[in-house]
């Protein structure tokens, strides 16, 4: 069993938080928020959209499963640390091919051991997701409070441009990759779809090939002149970090791709179709961050059990009289999907691709498929 160095968690407020160290012995700061789920901390902490922050589960044990080179939802580790109750000694998973703490090294992100996450999570509730710093390399109490204090807010912050691509890439890998001895179905390219990347998931766009379609992933600043010139019959727009607001680059493309090509968007894409339909967004106090969140329509109807992740909401009062709230958050009633029909364009602000239900929300990859059929239909009539 290694031994783990002393390390400690200071938030902006002054609350202090000691734990071991694992995985790289650094410094990290950022936001610090909280996870519910279960299962999942690989994708997690791979997942563009936590890009600058630091993030506890409410799962205790974390790590023993290990970590694999298909289960990341991008090529680098987008966390900027990790904190666990209680890390796994033991790697059990036939599809391991690494443990948690030496995966965290190699990619030069810590983690924290032995903290008190429920009173952590509990302390984040009530005062809201704020700056921290931590270190498991000198575990200074006011020298990281001071760094916590001097680190970026997220609201403002513009992070799309941060994980983005820097150039258009084809992407032709399919949705059954993980099956034992299979080989990736190609996609057929019946639909040409263009995906903005404001930090997009893998999982997304095997999804999205799995159903036909041929996919051109561009720069989250690319202009809406160029995308159409691609001539592509859906857009879809990514998930992503930081403040919806500030992303002003992609709600003015946004906007001049309205109503010429059927537009899907997820999580931040929701948040940026919102701000380009003329609605507004807001920081909701600690965020919906975890694999169990119930949502369903506001006049009721069936219950998706959906993955979330955004720190930031559209305000349902400010969309205009032409788009519709499809979908609500049961535990705040917070707005999870619109839809402007007149445009043809929807969006979650979930993730249906994380598919905690494990099926519940495949339907809206099937929806903007339709959306793209009826586009070519009406074309070709």
């Amino acid at each position: 069993m290694p031994q783990h160095p002393p390390a400690l968690l200071v938030l902006e407020d002054g609350s202090v938080w000691p734990g071991l160290g694992f995985g790289a012995c650094v410094d990290a700061t950022g936001e610090i928020v909280f996870n519910t789920s279960m299962t999942g901390y690989q994708e997690i902490l791979t997942d563009p959209s936590y890009h600058g922050q630091l993030v506890t589960f409410t799962s205790v044990h974390i790590g023993n499963t290990g970590v694999n080179d298909l289960d990341d939802e991008s090529g680098l580790v987008h966390a900027a640390a990790l904190v666990v109750r209680d890390l796994s000694p033991v790697t059990s998973s036939w599809r391991a091919s690494g443990d948690l703490p030496a995966w965290l090294s190699d990619h030069g992100v810590p983690g924290m051991t032995g903290v008190e996450t429920r009173a952590l999570v509990r302390h984040i509730r009530e005062a809201g997701a704020m700056r921290a710093a931590l270190s498991t390399a000198d575990p200074d109490p006011q020298r990281l409070l001071a760094l916590a204090r001097a680190t970026r807010d997220m609201s403002g912050l513009d992070l799309a441009r941060e994980v983005s691509c820097a150039a258009p890439y084809e992407w032709t890998e399919a949705a059954d990759w993980w099956r034992p001895g299979s080989a990736s179905t190609p996609s057929t390219g019946v639909h040409h779809v263009v995906a903005y990347d404001f930090g997009i998931k893998r999982n997304i766009l095997r999804l999205l090939a799995a159903r036909g379609c041929r996919i051109t992933v561009v720069p989250a600043d690319t202009p809406a002149a160029t995308v159409l010139a691609l001539e592509p019959d859906g857009v879809f727009l990514s998930n992503g970090p930081g403040d919806p607001a500030a992303v002003t680059y992609a709600v003015e493309n946004v906007r001049a791709l309205l109503g010429r090509v059927p537009i899907f968007g997820i999580c931040l894409g929701h948040q940026i179709l919102a701000l380009a339909l003329g609605a507004t967004t807001y920081k909701l106090k600690f965020g919906h961050r975890g694999g169990n969140q119930p949502v369903r329509a506001p006049g009721g109807g069936m219950v998706e059990i959906s993955a979330h992740n955004h720190g930031f909401a559209v305000d349902p009062k400010t969309l205009p009289g032409n788009v519709e709230v499809t979908l609500t958050n049961l535990n705040d009633g917070c707005c999870e999907g619109l839809a402007a029909r007149s445009h043809r364009a929807f969006a979650v602000q979930y993730h249906p691709e994380s598919s905690p239900g494990p099926h519940d929300s495949d339907r809206h990859f099937d929806t903007f498929i339709d959306l793209m059929q009826q586009e070519q239909a009406h074309a070709q009539a």
